[in-house]
């Protein structure tokens, strides 16, 4: 399964799918968009448990946190564009203010979105997400990963967003080996000269770089920060401390998303020299998702220019 493309969207429903069978109380709601987020394999499965809100998102929250008052557990699926935007008043006030048990999943994140343009090619989503008190924000890298979150998801009592990607992307963890823990990061490749801190379709754009430096006799120790709320400070410091040199990648805004965060805790105990890999207050434009990600500076070889200038 290592190096499969998979959506994480696409692994997103399938988990959904499976661990909703042993437990009744899951309840999934979506904003006519069921195809899209995969929320229509749960339909499918269990059509009792479904809720087609149609194209009103607010509805969509709103009626999540009522049923979470009752006991269910909610997913409420829609873009992340809408989910982030048009519901955030329902998700900060509703949700989060009363810490109601709602699982907010958006699909169609960041810039690989493509063709859709700017106004669907959500960048502004985790950090958004983040900003909310009690709010724990997740952005899994690849299917492995997203199936785990999804479980830890429904096991935490308290409100969640999911970053659930459009297009395929490697797997890199091994399905029997890893365990996903919210506010935890992974160590996915030691190194001893820089740090990579990514998350989402970011991973594997890291690993590609390290490859390509590793081959230059630079060696990169690549940190996967799945969860960006809470962040794993203990495990970014310490590697921090270890190379001197710290990148960050994220399909995303990297003001107030995974750069900022991560900025903002060495500051405090591990101050070092930092590049960021991300948007960089700018919008995303219509176009293949290939060519978007390199226009953007989202590929390996930006990886390696970045990291040299820190080098």
């Amino acid at each position: 399964m290592i190096g499969e493309l998979i959506a994480t969207r696409d692994a997103f429903g399938t988990a959904l799918n499976e661990f909703a069978k042993d437990n009744k109380d899951v309840v999934v709601l979506d904003a006519d968009l069921a195809k899209a987020t995969m929320s229509c394999r749960f339909k499918d499965a269990y059509p009792e448990r479904f809720f087609d809100m149609g194209i009103s998102e607010g509805d969509l929250v709103g009626t999540a946190a009522g049923l979470a008052t009752t006991g269910k557990i909610p997913f409420a699926c829609t873009f992340a564009m809408f989910a982030a935007g048009r519901a955030f008043e329902q998700i900060r006030n509703t949700v989060a203010y009363s810490r109601l048990n709602v699982k907010i999943c958006g699909s169609h994140g960041g810039v690989a979105v493509g063709k859709d343009g700017a106004s669907h090619q959500c960048i502004e989503d985790l950090a958004i997400m983040a900003a909310i008190p009690g709010m724990v924000v997740i952005n899994p890298g690849d299917a492995v990963e997203m199936r785990g979150a999804v479980r830890a998801a429904m096991d935490y009592n308290g409100p969640v967003y999911i970053r659930l990607g459009r297009n395929p992307v490697p797997v890199v963890f091994d399905e029997n080996s890893y365990t996903f823990e919210i506010g935890k990061g992974i160590k996915v490749r030691e190194g001893s000269d820089i740090t990579f801190v990514a998350n989402g379709s970011l991973l594997d754009v890291a690993m590609k770089g390290a490859d390509i430096l590793a081959k230059e006799g630079i060696s990169a120790e690549i940190i996967d920060i799945a969860t960006i709320k809470p962040l794993d400070k203990d495990l970014i410091i310490e590697s921090a401390k270890k190379t001197g040199k710290v990148l960050t990648l994220e399909e995303g805004v990297i003001q107030g998303g995974l750069g900022s965060a991560v900025a903002q805790a060495l500051s405090v105990s591990c101050p070092v020299p930092m590049r960021y890999i991300g948007m960089d207050n700018c919008f995303g434009q219509s176009g293949d998702a290939a060519d978007l990600m390199k226009y953007y500076g989202m590929s390996p070889e930006n990886v390696v220019a970045k990291a040299k200038e820190l080098i």
